[in-house]
């Protein structure tokens, strides 16, 4: 059995009973994207900032409007995007969308399921492919503003693997009567982080205004998941 193998099993033990499909390697992922960007009538893409993205592994950090929003950044650019997701979405109705792109599970605040998907993402950067990570960690429930950014998976990502380019990216929806619906990407270029100078706070920050900058969102110093509860 290969590494990728032991580590696929390692994720069903971890996940009994969920099927987790194959995280950063599923085979159905280039004919979904292709199959998406026929059915992108939906949506008007303006994608900017493509040209500073490099081959190779990459990191994208972005913000987090929508379940679609790495869907929003590869159908107008040929790149393997695997994003972490909690598990839960493995588990409910649409589970299918989340196996077909490859995306990894992640049980929050469980530190044998973080450990799990920092390898998985190792080893997807290590296959030449992207990640994508949405600190925000929630949805946000405004989408004028950016929220608080999780350090807990950031972080440790960015220790790890320091020479590898890390990028801010945002999306913007406006939604039109009648016509497709607006979508904004924009994508910087790679951010300045060193992280053998600069302490959580300091990469967190870079990378805060960088999304701020691109997409023109306010920021508000609260967690996305406390801004729900006190919307209800």
């Amino acid at each position: 059995m290969g590494a990728y193998d032991t580590l696929r099993a390692e994720g069903r033990e971890l996940y009994p009973g969920v099927r987790i499909g194959r995280p950063g390697r599923s085979r159905a992922y280039w004919p979904s994207i292709a199959i998406m960007r026929v059915l992108r009538a939906r949506w008007k893409v303006d994608i900017q900032g493509a040209e500073h993205v490099a081959r190779g592994a990459g990191i994208f950090v972005a913000n987090h409007l929508t379940a679609m929003d790495p869907v929003m950044v590869v159908i107008s650019g040929w790149w393997r995007v695997t994003a972490f997701a909690k598990v839960e979405v493995f588990e409910n109705r649409g589970a299918i969308f989340f196996r077909l792109m490859g995306q990894i599970p992640l049980r929050r605040g469980d530190s044998d399921s973080t450990d799990w998907a920092m390898r998985m993402a190792a080893g997807t950067l290590a296959d030449g492919a992207k990640i994508g990570l949405y600190p925000e960690g929630k949805r946000s429930p405004d989408p004028t503003k950016l929220h608080r950014l999780h350090k807990r998976i950031l972080v440790p990502m960015l220790q790890a693997h320091p020479d590898v380019p890390v990028y801010a990216v945002t999306t913007r929806y406006t939604a039109r009567p009648r016509r497709r619906t607006s979508v904004q990407v924009r994508i910087s270029p790679p951010l300045a982080l060193d992280t053998a100078t600069m302490d959580p706070q300091q990469l967190t920050t870079v990378i805060r205004d960088a999304l701020l900058e691109l997409g023109g969102q306010t920021y508000v110093d609260v967690y996305a998941r406390d801004a729900v509860r006190e919307r209800r």
